[in-house]
């Protein structure tokens, strides 16, 4: 493990260049540029709230704004936008970097630590707009957005540890790439992002203890939609289980690693 934060230390002007390099040319010659970042999750907003905004905002407890579905939607967009793309990336991080990994030497930890980078900018720039949207829509940022650091981090270390996991075992077994994509789909509906939990019927909310990102929704939607405090000890709870995963993800990176490549 020492040995990956070094290399990782030693090769952080790789990092920055490459997250650099990747934001610039994702957009080069696209008179918008980064916006495309923030018009994409802001269109799926709208459309959900187009369409049932009239059905579930009166099943809000303790909103009565009239834009309260739509804060409510932004909010839950935030968290899962993160947590969504670095498990959509890492899935197929390992095969579609294979040709680099083979022709060069280098801390290949490097790989998931670009995507993770690449992900929280997005996010960050993700968050300046809905903070924008929410202060026309007349909610102010107030001091417990703070909140949003170590619920972020406590995202990032998830994710990062489920998709080093299943970026690893798609090296091996493809079957897993094909998989994911419905699965995430599945756990996107199962997490009550576009849906407010009062609707869920009590005999099967405690399914829900079962889903690590629903703690984490559930944390954003206190903090930007209600403007309160989340449990800290849920907080803290989740950043372990975080360390955890991401802890077993590198454990099997520094044991697959050699046999990744011969494979790719």
């Amino acid at each position: 493990m020492f040995a990956l934060l070094k290399g990782l230390w030693a090769y952080r002007g790789f990092i920055v260049s490459s997250i650099r390099n990747e934001f610039v040319s994702r957009f080069a010659r696209s008179r918008l540029g980064g916006l495309w970042m923030i018009i994409h999750p802001l269109a799926q907003v709208a459309i959900y709230a187009l369409v049932l905004s009239n059905v579930l905002a009166a099943r809000l407890p303790g909103i009565e704004s009239k834009y309260g579905y739509a804060q409510y939607l932004l909010a839950g967009i935030l968290a899962w936008s993160l947590f969504s793309e670095i498990v959509t990336r890492c899935l197929t991080l390992f095969i579609e970097q294979g040709s680099l990994m083979k022709k060069m030497r280098f801390p290949r930890i490097t790989l998931p630590v670009i995507v993770m980078g690449s992900s929280l900018l997005n996010n960050l720039l993700l968050l300046a707009a809905l903070l924008g949207v929410f202060a026309l829509l007349g909610q102010l940022p107030h001091v417990q957005m703070l909140w949003l650091v170590p619920l972020t981090l406590a995202c990032l270390v998830i994710a990062l540890g489920i998709g080093l996991i299943l970026g690893i075992l798609n090296v091996f077994v493809r079957d897993i790439g094909q998989a994911v994509p419905i699965l995430l789909q599945m756990w996107f509906w199962f997490t009550p992002i576009i849906y407010p939990l009062n609707i869920i019927p009590e005999a099967y909310r405690g399914a829900l203890a079962f889903n690590p990102m629903f703690p984490i929704v559930n944390a954003y939607h206190d903090v930007l939609v209600y403007g309160r405090a989340p449990d800290a000890q849920h907080v803290l709870l989740l950043c372990l289980a975080g360390l955890v995963l991401m802890g077993l993800g590198l454990f099997m990176f520094r044991r697959a690693a050699p046999e990744m490549v011969d494979v790719l």
